[in-house]
C-alpha cells in the first residue's frame, strides 16, 4: 500500500483529568499537544475541545478557534480534524426514562456542527451511531445526521465516518445512494467500544470488506487494543490513529506522558512492519483534499 495517514487524538470528550495528569486541557495545551504529534510522525490531528477551568468537555467555538489559530501560526501543512461528537449523548430519567437525567448532552444537530460551518477546518468527524455506550446512549439519528451532513458539505469539509458498529456502515451507503454525503467516503472503524464492533482480526477484516470500492479507510482500538489495532490496520491496507482519546497507557500501568509518545510508538511498529508514514502534505494528496 502506499504510505499510511496516522491521526492523533489528543484529547477526546471521555477521558478525564483525573485519569491522567498529562491529559491537555487549555487551548494552549491541547495546541502544543497536536503539534508535538506532528513532530512525532502524526500527518492529521482530531480535535475535541474543554473548559480550561474545570477540564470538562467544550463546545465552544471560541475554544475550537484558538487552538486552530495556535496550531496554523506554527504548522500550515497539518491536517485538523474536529469533532462533531459532543451533543449526542442521553441519559434517562430512572423515574421517567423520556425526560433527560444530569449529564445529557444531547443538542440540536445544527449546534454540533456549528463551529466546522464557521472554521472550515480539513475534515470533520461524523458519527452514525446511536447504541448504548456504557450506562449512557448515543443518539445519531438518520435524520440528525443528514442535517450535519448538508452543513458539512456546505462548509467544503471532508466528513470522516466514524464507525462503531455494522449498521453504521449500511447508513453511511444509504446516505450515499440519496446525495446526501459523497462516495465512496472516508471511513474510520471504532473498535472496542462496549456493544459496539470487537476488536479481533476477524471483525476488522469483515467490516474492511463491507466498504463501497474505492473508500478510504482508518481503524483505531480502545484502552489495550490502542496498538494491537495499529497493526491490524496496516496487515489490512488501512490508515491509522492513537491518541490520549482512545488510551492513556504507554505500556501496562504506565501512563504515557504526551501524545507525542503514543504517536512514536505507532510510527515503530508500522515501521517494523515495513510501512512508512505519510507526512501532511502527502495526506492531502492521499485523501484528495481540496484546500
Amino acid at each position: 500500500m502506499s504510505k499510511t495517514i496516522l491521526t492523533c487524538a489528543v484529547t477526546g470528550n471521555l477521558t478525564k483529568p483525573e485519569m491522567t495528569p498529562y491529559l491537555p486541557i487549555t487551548p494552549k495545551q491541547i495546541a502544543d499537544s497536536c503539534l508535538g504529534a506532528a513532530e512525532a510522525g502524526a500527518a492529521v490531528v482530531h480535535i475535541h475541545v474543554r473548559h480550561p477551568d474545570t477540564g470538562k468537555p467544550s463546545m465552544e467555538l471560541d475554544h475550537y478557534s484558538e487552538v486552530m489559530h495556535l496550531i496554523k501560526a506554527q504548522n500550515k501543512e497539518l491536517i485538523i480534524n474536529l469533532t462533531t461528537g459532543p451533543g449526542g449523548r442521553f441519559i434517562p430519567s430512572e423515574d421517567d426514562p423520556k425526560v433527560f437525567a444530569a449529564g445529557t448532552t444531547l443538542c440540536h444537530p445544527l449546534k454540533r456542527v456549528e463551529h466546522v460551518a464557521k472554521l472550515k477546518p480539513d475534515i470533520c468527524s461524523l458519527d452514525l451511531n446511536t447504541m448504548n455506550s456504557g450506562a449512557d446512549v448515543v443518539i445519531n439519528t438518520p435524520a440528525n445526521v443528514r442535517k450535519m451532513a448538508q452543513v458539512i458539505k456546505e462548509a467544503g469539509v471532508m466528513p470522516e465516518l466514524e464507525i462503531f458498529d455494522t449498521g453504521d456502515l449500511n447508513l453511511a451507503k444509504d446516505l450515499i445512494k440519496e446525495g446526501v454525503l459523497e462516495g465512496p467516503g472516508l471511513y474510520t472503524f471504532v473498535m472496542g467500544v462496549k456493544y459496539g464492533l470487537n476488536t479481533d482480526p476477524a471483525t476488522l477484516l469483515y467490516m474492511r470488506d463491507q466498504l463501497p470500492q474505492g473508500a478510504k479507510w482508518a481503524a483505531f482500538g480502545i484502552a489495550k487494543a490502542e496498538f494491537p489495532i495499529v497493526a491490524q490496520a496496516w496487515l489490512y491496507g488501512g490508515h491509522v490513529r492513537v491518541g490520549m482519546e482512545d488510551n492513556i497507557y504507554l505500556d501496562r500501568g504506565v501512563l504515557c506522558e504526551s501524545n507525542a509518545q503514543l504517536v512514536s510508538r505507532a510510527n515503530r511498529i508500522i515501521k517494523d512492519l515495513g510501512g512508512e508514514l505519510a507526512t501532511s502534505r502527502e495526506a492531502r494528496e492521499i485523501l484528495d483534499l481540496k484546500k
